[in-house]
């Protein structure tokens, strides 16, 4: 037996993230669900007392301060322990882009389990949630709020330091590459990667080496450098602005790390463009999109000279 708050939403305007079901249990001794699947993603967070999770053929002791993920349509299952029982909240949701918040986060049915000091304000939003219950578009907006502060607290203590080194390496580089590909336009520092992914600089550097034969720096000077060339060909912008628009702010600066990997001068690269010396930057595009996938390495110099 358990005695169970629960409440399941009907979301007529689903989208990236939404919220399905949320609620809160406190249970008796060996109060159990399952083995069951359920059709969206659902995370526990234990309040109080202990039990035991199980996913495929490994088995979770838990106690307060833990939680466990469930994937849509995995077979699961979960009890109470049986002198301590738990109380545990939860929180169901879905989305287009439900699966990707929860691999950034470094969670899985390998890595399920999640750990949070934060007890007081997890319960706080759910509890929250379960007060906002009424069907209103301002509701459903605090909720789907309310459920991305949730995620928020919970991908602080995610399992990502639980994968093993090589998966764990990965993620670092591919939230390094994702980072650098959205602010590559920005002033950013390697320094500034290494604080957005949360490691220190050597240690990405270590990443980035192994995993693609290249340093940090390098690789943001080799995508900003790439997309410099394209905007020179397609585009009539000043070398100033696409300095700019590149994450140079001295134009020199980036003249200079131009010519080293094209072996021409931005404007020269221009008017070779244009006269037809030069092919498009495809080649180019390719190489990077081939780099980034870890497909082939990507010369540090074209062949025009």
């Amino acid at each position: 037996m358990e005695k169970a708050y629960k409440l399941e939403f009907t979301n007529k305007h689903a989208g990236e993230l939404y919220l399905n079901t949320c609620g809160c249990s406190r249970t008796e001794p060996l109060h159990s669900f399952g083995p069951a699947v359920r059709p969206h993603y659902l995370i526990h967070f234990v309040l109080d007392g202990k039990g035991r999770f199980v996913s495929g053929n490994k088995e979770y002791p838990l106690e307060a301060g833990y939680g466990f993920l469930i994937e849509p349509d995995e077979l699961t299952f979960y009890q109470a322990d049986e002198k301590e029982p738990w109380t545990y909240v939860w929180v169901g949701f879905s989305g287009s882009k439900a699966g990707e918040y929860i691999r950034n986060m470094g969670l899985s049915m390998r890595h399920p389990i999640i750990q949070s000091e934060k007890q007081e304000e997890i319960y706080s939003l759910v509890k929250d949630m379960i007060e906002h219950n009424t069907y209103s578009m301002a509701n459903e907006l605090r909720r789907d709020g309310l459920l991305k502060m949730f995620l928020g607290i919970i991908a602080e203590g995610a399992a990502v330091a639980e994968k093993d080194d090589t998966d764990k390496g990965n993620h670092y580089v591919d939230m390094a590459i994702d980072f650098i590909r959205s602010n590559y336009c920005n002033p950013i520092r390697i320094t500034d990667v290494a604080d957005y992914v949360c490691i220190n600089r050597s240690y990405l550097y270590t990443l980035f080496q192994d995993s693609l034969q290249m340093s940090p720096q390098q690789f943001l000077t080799v995508f900003r450098i790439t997309k410099a060339a394209e905007l020179l060909q397609v585009t009539n912008f000043s070398i100033e602005s696409i300095a700019l628009s590149c994450g140079y702010k001295d134009p020199l600066v980036f003249a200079k790390a131009f010519r080293q990997m094209n072996g021409l001068s931005p404007s020269k690269y221009r008017k070779e463009v244009m006269d037809g010396k030069v092919r498009h930057s495809q080649n180019n595009l390719e190489q990077i999109e081939n780099f980034i996938k870890g497909s082939s390495p990507i010369s540090s110099q074209s062949d025009h000279r």
